[in-house]
Formats: structure tokens, C-alpha cells, sequence
């Protein structure tokens, strides 16, 4: 652990050191590149501001926001040492544990500033999609914190498989609906177009846009996919960075699971800075590090999708956003990892991508399951379907090394516990899972 000094008080904006920027965001009526006074109409206009920065490297933490950090942060890193064990792996594996937060994942890192900037420029609602509920709970905490209201519209298929999860919202006061519905025009067209639609981060989307594009007052917030996010969620490779360095290490290989970027940028972006600008603490840096992103085999944006300008909803009404996409119209399967059934990726993970920082690859669900076992097992801590994914490529890269014999040390993002998840783990234990 981090004593209170020692907490990051900026987050890291990778944009300013990349030495090819993300392309801009374009209006899809008329092609042009959005400002940031655009998409406040959409978003809060501190958040506009920092979707938009490609030149400041280091953005201040407000005060108030620091407060709310260090009722939780920060996190533990924590060596696995009974996984290695269990696998019989030279590698030194470690986790940082996001799933000690508030609600039980990293998602409030962002939620948080994204309620306290709406609360600054008087905005009395947000609004918002989620898929396993995970950010929808984290925002509905944070909505509450500063007196805000909320309405979440939750994926139909994840609002079935985790019910308790839309609970939890409601616990805290939030609206929940099931995406799509017939409270939106787009949930109503979706529906009409496809009656059995089970809902997709894509359609959940479009309606909380609707909503606060037709409401006064009210501001749409976002758990993953955009830049601002990734940025909030900093704090973790922050942190991490100085919690390896006091325990003598230095990692080979980070790896997070990939719905749209946030805990995955969260973790390997402050990392990752040091190869973009090849120093490390004003020393040449050639250690090369390598980041991994595990996104589901049935959801295989970054491995299996297209470079190209897209939506980031079903219905349209996003800016148009230069990303490893599906298509957003694709419909995913029904996996139990909700937060990771999105078709694109986030603009700075596309573009570091594709100038080959880091690399993907796509896990099978049983896999997942086999892994976030053999982790409940050793650790003790059962994980969310969604981090699953990043357990399982780092069984994989464990392995490896016991045919190399090499000693990598190899960190991950536990982003979040799956005590709300038993259901995906029943049907996994009973062989109902496919």
C-alpha cells in the first residue's frame, strides 16, 4: 500500500507523448472534427476538455476529487504466489486489486471526477449505460456522493443474468431500465426493427444519448471507450508503478481484460510512457514491456475488427470515432462478461494498437471460467467474469515461461470481484456454460 504523500495527485495523459495522436473525432453530418464545445453538449465540459487534449501531458486531480480517492486508495499489488504455485511457473505474477473499491470494481475511478465536474457546472443529471452493471452501480454511488440524479439503462441481457447489480443502482437511488426499451426513440425503433433484441452496450448507449440530448440539465457520463475515461483511471498504473518499484520489480508483460479500454489504459498507459518517450526517470529506457489486451473470443474488436470511422452506439447519435470496430450494429453474444460485449475500441488503444505498443488476444468464455476458478482457488478472491479474461491470458503467458524457463514478472488488472456473478459461476460448475 501507498501511505497518503504518496498518492497520485495528477492523472496521466498519454495523448500529449504519443508521436502519432489518435485521429479526431468527426461530426457524422458533416465529417468535420468536433471541439471540445461540442461535445459539451453531450458531456461535461471539463471532461469535453480533456477528451480533446493532445498537449498536456499531466492533468491536475481536483481537491474535492482526491478526498473522495482516499477513502479507497490506494489499491492493493499483490503477489500471487499461491497461483504460481498451482502452476508450477518461474514467472512472479502480481495483481493489482481493484476489486477492494467502492461497488467493487475500478470503474468509481472515473465516476467520481465525472459527477463532481457535472455537479461544478450545475448540471442536476446524469444518465448513463451499463453493461454488467458494474459502472452503472460505481456512477449511481457517485451521483448519490454529489446529490445528483441518475438513470441508468442497463443491458436487457445483463439486467437478466445480474438482477442483483440493477438492486444495487436502485439501493442508491438510481432509475434503471432495460436497453433496449420503449421509453427512447431509438430503444423503440431497435425494438421494432429486432422484438427479441437482447440488448447491447451499443443500444444502451443511444438511449442514455437521447435522454440527455432531450432533458435539461442533464449530462451523459461514460465508463469505458473514451479518452477522458482512461485518463481518470491513471491512478491504478500510478499507483502500480510505485508499489513495484518498493517491491524490487519491474514488470515483462501487463495485461488487462478489453471491453473499451478504461481499466486496460488505466493500468498500462503510465507504464507505457516510458516507451513512447524511451526514458525512464530521466534514464534511456530499452526495456520493452509487453501489453497484452484480452478482449472475449465472441467480441473480438482488436483482433478480429476494422481500422476505420464508426459509431459508438447503435443508433447513430455518437460522434463518428476513428477505432478497431465490429460494427455498430453487431450484436454480441450473450456472455456473461457484460462489460466486455461492446463493438470498438477506444480511439487512443485503436491507435497504439495499430503502431504495434501493444497486442491483443481473444479468450474463449470456458477458458475465462477455467481461469477465474483456478484464481478463486489459489487466491481466494473470485473474480468478475470480465477480469476472468485477464487471468486467463496470464495463465497463458505463466506457461510459457515454465517451457522457457524465463522469470518474467507479469502484472495484471483484477478489475473487479464477481460476488454479484455467482450465477455465470453456477452455470460454469453445472457444465451449462458454452
Amino acid at each position: 500500500m501507498l501511505t497518503e504523500d504518496e498518492l497520485p495527485r495528477q492523472w496521466y495523459n498519454i495523448q500529449a507523448d504519443m508521436i502519432n495522436k489518435p485521429l479526431p473525432l468527426l461530426n457524422p453530418a458533416t465529417k468535420e472534427p468536433l471541439n471540445a464545445d461540442d461535445l459539451a453538449h453531450i458531456f461535461a465540459a471539463e471532461c469535453a476538455r480533456q477528451e480533446l487534449d493532445q498537449t498536456h501531458p499531466w492533468i491536475d486531480i481536483p481537491e474535492e476529487v482526491l478526498e473522495r480517492y482516499k477513502y479507497y486508495r490506494s489499491t492493493p499489488l499483490v503477489r500471487a504466489y499461491a497461483l504460481e504455485k498451482a502452476l508450477g511457473t518461474p514467472a512472479h505474477i502480481y495483481f493489482k486489486n481493484e476489486s477492494v473499491n467502492p461497488l467493487g470494481s475500478h470503474k468509481v475511478n472515473s465516476a467520481i471526477p465525472q459527477c463532481y465536474y457535472c455537479k461544478q457546472e450545475g448540471t442536476t443529471n446524469v444518465t448513463t449505460e451499463t453493461g454488467a452493471g458494474q459502472w452503472g452501480a460505481a456512477l449511481s454511488y457517485a451521483a448519490k456522493t454529489f446529490g445528483l440524479e441518475c438513470a441508468v439503462y442497463q443491458v436487457k441481457i445483463s439486467m437478466q443474468q445480474k438482477p442483483y447489480r440493477s438492486s444495487i443502482m436502485r439501493t442508491f437511488g438510481a432509475a434503471v431500465t432495460g436497453s433496449p426499451s420503449m421509453s427512447t426513440r431509438a430503444g423503440k425503433d431497435i425494438i421494432t426493427a429486432d422484438p427479441n433484441h437482447p440488448g447491447s452496450l451499443g443500444t444502451a448507449i443511444s438511449e442514455a444519448v437521447e435522454l440527455a440530448t432531450t432533458t435539461p440539465h442533464c449530462k451523459y457520463t461514460l465508463g469505458s471507450v473514451m479518452s477522458h475515461v482512461s485518463l481518470h483511471q491513471t491512478v491504478i498504473g500510478l499507483e502500480a508503478e510505485k508499489q513495484m518499484e518498493k517491491a524490487g520489480e519491474y514488470p515483462d508483460t501487463i495485461i488487462a481484460c478489453f471491453g473499451g479500454g478504461s481499466n486496460f489504459g488505466g493500468l498500462a498507459f503510465p507504464f507505457m510512457r516510458h516507451q513512447i518517450k524511451g526514458q525512464r526517470d530521466n534514464v534511456q529506457c530499452t526495456k520493452v514491456i509487453d501489453f497484452i489486451a484480452a478482449e472475449p473470443e465472441s467480441c473480438p474488436k482488436l483482433t478480429k475488427g476494422k481500422f476505420e470511422y464508426d459509431f459508438g452506439d447503435q443508433a447513430g447519435y455518437t460522434p463518428l470515432l476513428p477505432m478497431y470496430t465490429l460494427g455498430h450494429t453487431f450484436k454480441p453474444a450473450n456472455i456473461h462478461a457484460g462489460g466486455l460485449r461492446y463493438h470498438g475500441a477506444g480511439t487512443i488503444v485503436s491507435q497504439l494498437l495499430k503502431d504495434g505498443y501493444m497486442r491483443a488476444v481473444d479468450i474463449p468464455q470456458l477458458e475465462s471460467f477455467d481461469a477465474g476458478l483456478l484464481f478463486a482457488r489459489t487466491e481466494g478472491i473470485i473474480p468478475a467474469p470480465e477480469s476472468c479474461h485477464a487471468i486467463a491470458a496470464t495463465v497463458r503467458e505463466a506457461k510459457k515461461c515454465i517451457e522457457t524457463g524465463e522469470e518474467k514478472v507479469i502484472l495484471f488488472n483484477l478489475s473487479g470481484h464477481g460476488l454479484i456473478d455467482m450465477s455465470a459461476y453456477d452455470a460454469f460448475l453445472n457444465g451449462d456454460l458454452v
